[in-house]
């Protein structure tokens, strides 16, 4: 590993780390706060509200996370959007192999802290913010929800900061608020993962803590964000394929 993919691969674990543990925790919060109410499950508090609440912090986690560490390593803080760059060979594969294991191992550590910090409820009221298809949701319907979610995502990461006619600056707080609808609509479907490594996290660290085992899901957040980050990177290729667009620039370019 040279020096630059070192720092990388350590730049990616930490916004990673981040994501879940604020990200997260937001929703265990919101749990053990419906808990002590003597009410189950995020929203019968404040409906809406309380998954707007949700959203804001995943979205204002990931946009601070791209302006702290997008300088180094892009900040992708997700293995469908680094799968994404490198089908359309925005990443180098040896690369983009660092950044996943450094992904999953940061949202591993991510869920740990959280137990640590808030204890045995964190996993068994608060699940760690697993996410599972809500009430009533087909596993069809669930993995289209993150598809479609994660499609969105995508055309934004390729238009805002892939592009080389982007305007300067507004990365962070496009892809920022981008999660944030994405997981204000979506949350009560899938639990609005929209990422692999944010989902990983919790279930291996429920089920190595005495958890809830929701594994049987796992392929709704496998499976529909790295198609839907795939299908997004291609489109939007194929959208500016002759206007000169999608010349990887810095940050994200690998040097």
């Amino acid at each position: 590993m040279t020096c630059n993919i070192r720092k990388k691969f350590f730049a990616e674990l930490l916004g990673t780390f981040f994501l879940v543990f604020f990200g997260t925790g937001s929703a265990v919060v919101t749990l053990l706060i419906s808990k002590a109410a003597g009410v189950t499950g995020i929203g019968p508090l404040g409906g809406l509200g309380d998954w707007i609440a949700i959203a804001l912090v995943f979205g204002l986690t990931v946009m601070i996370c791209i302006y702290v560490f997008g300088k180094i390593s892009g900040a992708h803080l997700n293995p469908a959007v680094t799968i994404g760059l490198l089908v359309t060979k925005n990443i180098a594969l040896i690369d983009s192999i660092y950044y996943i294991v450094a992904q999953v191992i940061g949202a591993c550590l991510g869920s740990l802290c959280l137990f640590l910090c808030l204890g045995a409820s964190a996993v068994t009221v608060g699940g760690l913010g697993a996410t599972a298809p809500g009430l009533g949701v087909s596993y069809f319907q669930a993995m289209f929800a993150e598809f479609l979610g994660t499609f969105f995502l995508m055309m934004v990461v390729m238009g805002v900061a892939v592009d080389k006619k982007a305007e300067p600056g507004f990365a962070g707080i496009s892809i920022g608020m981008t999660v944030a609808a994405v997981i204000a609509v979506l949350g009560a479907f899938t639990g609005a993962s929209i990422n692999p490594a944010r989902t990983f996290g919790p279930y291996l660290m429920d089920t190595l803590l005495g958890g809830a085992n929701l594994w049987a899901f796992f392929p709704i957040y496998l499976v529909g964000p790295i198609l839907g980050a795939i299908c997004a990177a291609f489109a939007y290729a194929y959208l500016a394929k002759d206007s000169g667009v999608c010349e990887l620039p810095q940050p994200f370019k690998d040097e």
